[in-house]
C-alpha cells in the first residue's frame, strides 16, 4: 500500500467520512488505473500482520477533514482515473456511501478495499463501486485465529458471495505468512472460494512494513509462495496474480 500523507487534525461533522490518511497517487491499488487512496479510520478486527494498525482505532481525530480531502480530489480530476476507499475497514463508516457519490460526481471511478466485515453495508455501496478488492484472510474454519474476533468467518463468507453475485469487477486476495496461513489452510480456502465461483484471485507475501508484531516479522520468510504451491492455486482461477515480497 502506498505511504500515508497526513494533515493536521481538525473537527469533523458526523456526516463526513472519517479519513485516517491518504495517498496522492498509486498505480497498484486499482488494477489498470491511476488512483488516489483514501484511508478510512477504524476496523474491529485485529489481524496480527496488519500493515495499517494505526487505522484500527475509530475514536481518534481525523487526519484531514473530508471536505478538505474532497477539495484535494477535485483538483486531481482529469489527472487521476479513480479514488480507492481503503482502511481500516471503509464499510464501517456510515458516511461511505455519500463520500462515494461525491467522488463519482467529480468524474472518478470508485474502488473499494474491504475485508467484508459488514456484508449488508458492502451490498449497499456496491452499486456505486467500479472495482472491489476483497481480503480473504484464510480458510473459513481458521478465520478467528487471524482476526481475533469470534464468528468473523460468517461475515467474510457472506461478503464473498455478495461480491461474486454483484457483477462488479473484483479481486479476492490473501496475504500469506508461514506462521498463520499454512498450505493446508490455503488448499481449503482455494476449494471454498473457487467453489463459490471466484475467478480472480491473488496471493501476496507478508510484508513487514507497518506490522507491529515482532514475532511475525522474525518468523517471516521470503519466497513462501514458491512455484509449486502457486502453480496449484493458479490452476483453479481464470485470473491469478502472485505478489512476492521482493517483487
Amino acid at each position: 500500500m502506498s505511504a500515508l500523507i497526513s494533515s493536521s487534525a481538525g473537527t469533523m461533522a458526523d456526516r463526513e467520512l472519517k479519513v485516517g490518511g491518504y495517498a496522492r497517487f498509486t498505480s497498484t491499488d486499482y488494477p489498470g488505473e491511476l488512483a488516489a487512496v483514501v484511508f478510512v479510520q477504524g476496523c474491529p478486527w485485529r489481524c496480527g500482520y496488519c500493515h495499517n494498525p494505526h487505522l484500527q482505532p475509530r475514536d481518534v481525530a481525523p487526519a484531514i477533514a473530508w471536505r478538505d480531502m474532497l477539495a484535494f480530489l477535485a483538483g486531481r480530476a482529469g489527472l487521476l482515473d479513480a479514488v480507492v476507499f481503503s482502511g481500516g475497514e471503509p464499510t464501517l463508516d456510515p458516511a461511505l456511501e455519500d463520500a462515494m457519490r461525491s467522488v463519482k460526481a467529480l468524474g472518478f471511478k470508485v474502488g473499494l478495499h474491504t475485508a467484508g466485515i459488514y456484508p449488508e453495508r458492502l451490498k449497499q455501496v456496491l452499486p456505486l463501486t467500479d472495482w472491489v478488492g476483497l481480503d480473504i484472510k484464510t480458510s473459513f474454519e481458521a478465520y478467528d485465529e487471524i482476526t481475533g474476533v469470534s464468528g468473523s468467518a460468517q461475515a467474510a463468507r457472506t461478503a464473498a458471495r455478495i461480491v461474486i453475485e454483484s457483477g462488479v469487477p473484483y479481486e479476492f486476495r490473501t496475504t500469506i505468512h508461514p506462521k498463520l496461513t499454512t498450505p493446508r489452510h490455503l488448499a481449503a480456502l482455494v476449494e471454498q472460494i473457487s467453489g463459490m465461483g471466484c475467478e480472480t484471485y491473488a496471493l501476496q507475501d507478508f510484508r513487514s512494513v507497518g506490522c507491529r508484531s515482532q514475532d511475525l516479522i522474525n518468523s517471516a520468510s521470503e519466497g513462501v509462495l514458491h512455484g509449486e504451491l502457486a502453480g496449484q492455486v493458479k490452476s483453479r482461477f481464470r485470473q491469478f496474480t502472485l505478489r512476492q515480497a521482493n517483487g
